[in-house]
């Protein structure tokens, strides 16, 4: 069930995107980089330093970001412990900031709020997925300004890019090349000496020799071990005697696909760690002039709300008591209520939430309207999306208003078949047209 959400909210949120400036060059013909498993680049020598100082027990803190792969109990969970048993000295904690079926177009948006005010060592972040579908240059306008405001805030964090592996990079694979938006992403690393990890290299060695299958259901009868499979226990093996990766082709199970990936990170060590001297990182120019370093999310307290809203507590709310740590604050507007502000700068969107009990808004930006609808086929519960308002805007101020609309629709309608009998079973749950919405996004800032 968990793995059916996850895809379920890739496939949703990639269509809940910004429109972004045309791309530098047709999409389908960007260079496609070799595949390779580890490029350690500049590596991770501050991180390396930390782990290793010996004149006191260090404490180092692991932030991950990304989608689904990164949130889930995987290679994440996996390599921190990883390094704990390998640095035993040091106390290793965690940031997960994964949030299944979300691209860097909101990672970069929700960076200092999950990563950066939490003063992480050490950075993976894991985007190629989900970003799958998106113009090479809004990755690297998302992608660098991941990077630029990481390291404007804390030059001393190191970061490393994370490629995962689904059933579609399959074919890509056995030509020996990286899907398009981890090819994108490399451009990025290049530019910026960051260092990369491939994890799906020895999972296309083994899937196209037949000792693993992509999609299968789980049935472990055995265990595989050798030089490949980089752990004394071995790998489950399924009755076929093949590895089962995943369920469905993209979540991959924690003992079979995510050791995987924590063995292609344990291979990639000594390479990374090899490279570069402890210092300071250093932006110099940008790759693209428009990347999204002045992304900001903004506190819906600093915009006005007129009408009735209600700010959401997590002692009473379920919404708030599950996503409370993703958003400075949520707010549930009733139809009627309408948020306003004004903003000096190129983009501006809403965090909030797409769900059951949602309706539609009307959205207008200097003077333009239209109407968004807040649930979409997959609505059988409450997730976070991105409400794109204007892009490409002219670098100056605009104004914004959001009022949330009393219009009745049949909400069956709007879900997918398998998703009829859950609403038969819950009606009471689509009987309102709120709005629940977490924060403002703008490239620049809010004029108070």
């Amino acid at each position: 069930m968990r793995a059916a959400r996850a895809t379920a909210c890739a496939v949703a949120c990639a269509a809940i995107v910004f429109v972004a400036s045309p791309a530098s060059r047709a999409a389908d013909e960007y260079p496609l980089r070799d595949l390779v498993e580890c490029s350690p680049r500049g590596g991770m020598s501050n991180f390396f330093a930390k782990l290793t100082d010996r004149r006191e027990r260090t404490d180092i803190k692991i932030a991950y970001l990304g989608g689904s792969n990164t949130s889930a109990n995987g290679w994440r969970v996996l390599s921190r412990e990883w390094f704990q048993r390998r640095y035993p000295s040091a106390r290793v904690s965690e940031v997960n900031a994964g949030i299944g079926g979300t691209g860097s177009d909101l990672g970069v948006f929700r960076l200092h709020n999950d990563v950066l005010r939490h003063e992480p060592d050490l950075l993976f972040l894991e985007f190629a997925g989900n970003d799958q579908n998106r113009r090479p240059h809004e990755i690297k306008q998302t992608y660098e300004g991941i990077v630029r405001k990481t390291w404007t805030a804390l030059p001393d964090c190191d970061i490393c890019f994370i490629y995962t592996f689904k059933h579609n990079d399959v074919e890509l694979a056995r030509r020996g090349k990286m899907k398009r938006s981890a090819s994108v992403m490399e451009e990025v690393a290049d530019h910026y000496d960051i260092p990369s990890i491939h994890m799906g290299l020895v999972v296309s060695k083994l899937e196209r020799e037949g000792k693993l299958v992509m999609k299968t259901r789980w049935q472990k009868t055995g265990r595989v071990s050798g030089p490949e499979f980089g752990t004394a226990r071995g790998i489950p093996l399924n009755p076929d005697g093949r590895i089962p990766y995943s369920g469905d082709g993209v979540h991959p199970y924690a003992s079979t696909g995510h050791q995987l990936f924590l063995n292609a990170m344990v291979r990639s060590w000594p390479r990374i760690l090899a490279r570069g001297k402890p210092g300071r990182h250093r932006l110099g120019s940008p790759l693209v002039r428009d990347n999204w370093a002045a992304a900001r999310m903004i506190p819906l307290e600093r915009a006005e709300r007129v009408g009735p809203w209600r700010k959401l507590e997590a002692s009473t709310d379920e919404i708030a008591r599950k996503f409370g740590a993703r958003s400075p604050s949520i707010w549930k507007g009733a139809p009627g209520a309408t948020l306003r502000f004004r903003f000096k700068g190129t983009q501006a969107a809403m965090y909030h939430f797409l769900g059951p009990g949602c309706g539609y808004v009307r959205v207008t930006i200097d003077g333009r309207t239209r109407e968004r609808r807040c649930i979409d086929p997959y609505c059988t519960y409450y997730r976070l999306a991105i409400l794109g308002i204007a892009s490409g805007l002219p670098d100056g101020e605009h104004t914004v208003e959001i009022t949330v609309l009393d219009k009745r629709f049949d909400k069956k309608k709007v879900l997918f078949t398998k998703n009829h009998a859950y609403y038969e079973k819950h009606p009471e749950k689509y009987a309102h047209t709120d709005w629940y919405a977490a924060a403002v996004f703008v490239i620049g800032d809010i004029v108070d």
